[in-house]
């Protein structure tokens, strides 16, 4: 299970700081909790301290890419709000070293992605990415990613073409039907927004973003635009999305 800290997480570092990144658990035990107690610490903000962390996980557990993803994003995290150059750097690493250890390792495609175009090489984001996709025809996850990039860059219709091939691939894939109601709720398409969200609600009930949009699509729709919360008494921000 991965812990993503995002304002959907902290918007404002860049256009695509909204991607954010966040620290995995998975191998937490494995890593003899040093992984679990690295991620708690990261969801409070203490970045050194988690990094110390994930620094002996890795120590302990040398193969363990769930540990390289934590020390990059923390890193990441570090580099970005810092401006740190040597931070980014460690990361880029870090995140290339969790790739040779697992090298469909999603959460790491993504952040690598992402701090490739942070870092003004926009080209080499998205081929990281579509070189993912053709080495993995028959999975959805890297068109999902790519979708989500070109999403966050502004092009909403390339975005829309690879989910829909993700679709193609795995008509089950929650995130994907969650990121098509995303964007045409965006686009006004609100009924089919509402469509899309159900049907990722229906394959993942775990989704509180989803589950709220759906709330707020539904009192739309029914005429109410006065959107303060969903019928369960949970505050819902009108403009507020689900993350991929």
């Amino acid at each position: 299970m991965c812990f993503r800290k995002t304002s959907s997480r902290e918007r404002g570092l860049s256009l695509l700081a909204a991607l954010l990144l966040g620290v995995c658990c998975v191998g937490c035990q494995m890593a003899d909790g040093q992984n679990l107690s690295g991620v708690r610490l990261y969801e409070q903000g203490q970045y050194q301290p988690a990094l110390q962390q994930f620094q002996q996980a890795v120590v302990r557990h040398p193969t363990n890419a769930d540990a390289h993803y934590n020390m990059a994003a923390t890193y990441h995290r570090i580099g970005i709000q810092n401006d740190d150059q040597s931070a980014k750097e460690q990361a880029e690493t870090l995140y290339n070293q969790c790739l040779d250890l697992n090298e469909d390792h999603t959460d790491c495609y993504r952040g690598l992605a992402v701090l490739l175009v942070q870092t003004g090489r926009r080209d080499s984001g998205f081929r990281l990415l579509k070189n993912w996709s053709t080495k993995q025809p028959e999975a959805a996850e890297p068109r999902v990613e790519l979708a989500r990039l070109y999403h966050e860059s502004g092009d909403h219709e390339t975005a829309k073409l690879y989910l829909n091939q993700a679709l193609g691939v795995d008509e089950h894939n929650h995130r994907a039907w969650a990121a098509l109601g995303r964007i045409r709720e965006e686009q006004q398409e609100f009924d089919q927004a509402l469509a899309n969200y159900q049907r990722s609600y229906n394959l993942n009930q775990f989704q509180p973003g989803v589950a709220q949009r759906i709330a707020a699509l539904n009192r739309q729709l029914q005429g109410d635009f006065n959107l303060t919360s969903p019928p369960n008494g949970t505050r819902t921000v009108t403009r507020g999305t689900p993350r991929y």
